[in-house]
């Protein structure tokens, strides 16, 4: 996913600014929330998004991803792979290529 630099250099930005007591797992998850409408808000009038908007605000929404991954101690490679591998399960290619409708496994 994203390089050890990138992720020390958010850790380094948090902790120079002593922001570390104020993101706790709830706030984090709101403030993904709040970057992830910013980036829907890119495209409320239509699919021609600033792309540089776009950039900046999904970069909001993986920071904050990544700091709720280091506030609670997971690994975000291990738990997309996890994640990745039950839903592959779920949905077998069989059932749901091209697929717009997800259909579960029967």
């Amino acid at each position: 996913m994203l390089s050890e630099q990138t992720v020390a250099a958010l850790r380094a930005f948090v902790a120079a600014r002593d922001w570390g007591q104020l993101q706790t797992p709830e706030n984090l998850a709101k403030s993904i929330a709040i970057e992830a409408s910013e980036l829907l808000e890119c495209y409320q009038w239509g699919p021609d998004a600033d792309p540089q908007d776009v950039r900046d605000e999904l970069a909001d929404v993986v920071t904050y991803c990544i700091h709720l991954a280091n506030r609670l101690g997971v690994d975000l490679d291990e738990i997309v792979m996890s994640k990745l591998a039950k839903t592959e399960q779920k949905y077998p290619v069989e059932l749901n290529q091209g697929r717009i409708h997800k259909r579960a496994e029967q």
